[in-house]
């Protein structure tokens, strides 16, 4: 019976505010991994880097990235999903400071590092604290919606970029910018509730009932219902080792295929690399070449719009085909393109890239950080989360650190027709393996699994 005389109630809180402040990592989580691409200009001169050095630069923040997708399941579990994210926008906000005030290279490459342990975390901790407070209904556009702010962190860190060089103000000023949200992420999860479901892996039913009446447009009796039906299976703390127990290793082989798979069809290729696209594709200056970039960036923003609407209307499953397909013209589009002779063809350059932005933007982009927070079972989310967080970032880091390389050794049509096929592998294994679960919520996700990949009769008409 509900105590409408509790002097602990509290006032409610829109999902949308919860969401918007824990959308905050995945905007820093964008910002952090765009805002090199153009401070890596004025990084070269003001430290003397070589080509090896510049490279470290870039990818420094994935090795921290890696560390940080590692240890981040633990900390969840451990914490909970609000402390740990009171934790990450500490490091961001003090990364973000210390990197603008290197003093050395040595010192640049340990901070940015430093910032990617936050990235790293952050990849799985917001989706899992998003999608275990989300009514089911609304799961995928909300989870989406923490994707929309990677990619509008994408977009600004470009702007950011661009605004310091034209006033001349170098590269410090650039990651200092980071600070600002880092600060805001803080002081707004300090005022967002803890999740239901980690309180009930706890044991402290008290508390996830009292956080499921404070938030708007929730079903808590349905919602209490469900998550002690899931609890009651299995109470134990979630191990690594459980994600691969047969209830559940169908999940991580499908979770973590996606992040492989979202990586090797070659996106940051175009996140890192896009001036240096466009200057080989006919751009005269690195400022033109930039100003492109940014226009990619402010294409990412809009599609990602489109998938947030699409996402619980269309589906997952049914977004990962339709952009697969579309991200494997866009790659072949690419590599006939330079295998013509692309100093001649800048406009068509940009065309097919942002045909591939679009089709990763509405399906791998979003999809798989949406399914890796809400396709494993409640005491292995987090682990599971991290898992697939740490892949992705490996995978992250072997395309970044191989792109130039590639392109020296087969040929930048070939590199792009290389992940032309790659994109068909992904294509095939979404089309054999991928559920949907638009409509379900993560209890008849759960359920899905551990009946051999079958839904039940009553979960077919959600």
């Amino acid at each position: 019976m509900e105590n409408v005389h509790d002097p602990h109630e509290r006032k409610k809180l829109s999902i949308y505010f919860i969401t918007s402040v824990a959308a905050l990592g995945g905007l820093l989580f964008g910002y952090d991994t765009g805002v090199i691409s153009g401070a890596q200009l004025f990084l070269v001169k003001t430290f003397s880097l070589n080509p090896q050095q510049q490279e470290l630069a870039v990818s420094s923040v994935l090795i921290g990235a890696i560390i940080g997708a590692i240890v981040a399941g633990k900390i969840n579990d451990a914490l909970g999903r609000k402390r740990t994210l009171l934790l990450l926008a500490v490091i961001f906000t003090l990364g973000a400071i210390l990197t603008a005030f290197s003093p050395n290279y040595e010192l640049f490459i340990v901070f940015r590092a430093i910032v990617g342990l936050g990235i790293g975390a952050a990849a799985s901790v917001v989706p899992v604290y998003i999608s275990e407070m989300a009514p089911s209904q609304m799961r995928g556009k909300l989870v989406t919606f923490n994707q929309l702010a990677v990619t509008i962190g994408i977009a600004v860190s470009y702007w950011v970029d661009l605004a310091f060089a034209h006033a001349g103000m170098g590269w410090p000023p650039m990651f200092a910018t980071a600070a600002i949200p880092g600060l805001m992420l803080f002081f707004g999860m300090l005022i967002s509730p803890e999740t239901p479901r980690w309180y009930a892996g706890k044991g402290r039913w008290d508390k996830a009932q009292d956080v499921l009446e404070r938030i708007q447009g929730a079903d808590p009796a349905t919602e209490m219902a469900e998550i002690r039906s899931s609890l009651s299976l299995d109470r134990r703390q979630g191990r690594l080792l459980d994600l691969f127990t047969p209830g559940v290793r169908m999940a991580l082989l499908v979770g973590v295929g996606l992040a492989v798979f979202q990586q090797f069809v070659g996106i940051n290729t175009v996140i890192y690399y896009a001036p240096t696209i466009f200057q080989a594709a006919g751009f005269a200056s690195a400022s033109s070449a930039i100003l492109a970039t940014s226009v990619v960036g402010v294409v990412n923003v809009l599609a990602t719009i489109v998938a947030l609407v699409l996402v619980d209307r269309t589906g997952r499953r049914v977004l990962l085909i339709i952009g697969t397909i579309g991200m494997i013209l866009g790659l072949v589009l690419l590599g006939a393109i330079f295998a013509i002779g692309p100093s001649q063809a800048g406009v068509l350059t940009l065309l097919a890239l942002i045909l591939y932005i679009i089709a990763f933007a509405i399906s791998m982009g979003p999809v798989f950080w949406l399914m890796s927070a809400e396709i494993f079972p409640t005491n292995v989310r987090a682990a599971g989360a991290s898992v697939c967080s740490f892949s992705n970032w490996v995978a992250n880091f072997v395309v970044s650190v191989t792109f130039l390389s590639l392109i020296h050794a087969i040929g930048t049509s070939t590199t792009f027709w290389l992940y032309a096929v790659i994109g068909v592998i992904a294509l095939i294994f979404c089309w054999r393996l991928v559920p949907e679960t638009k409509g379900k919520t993560l209890e008849q996700i759960e359920s899905y699994w551990n009946n051999g990949r079958r839904w039940l009769a009553d979960q077919k008409r959600t």
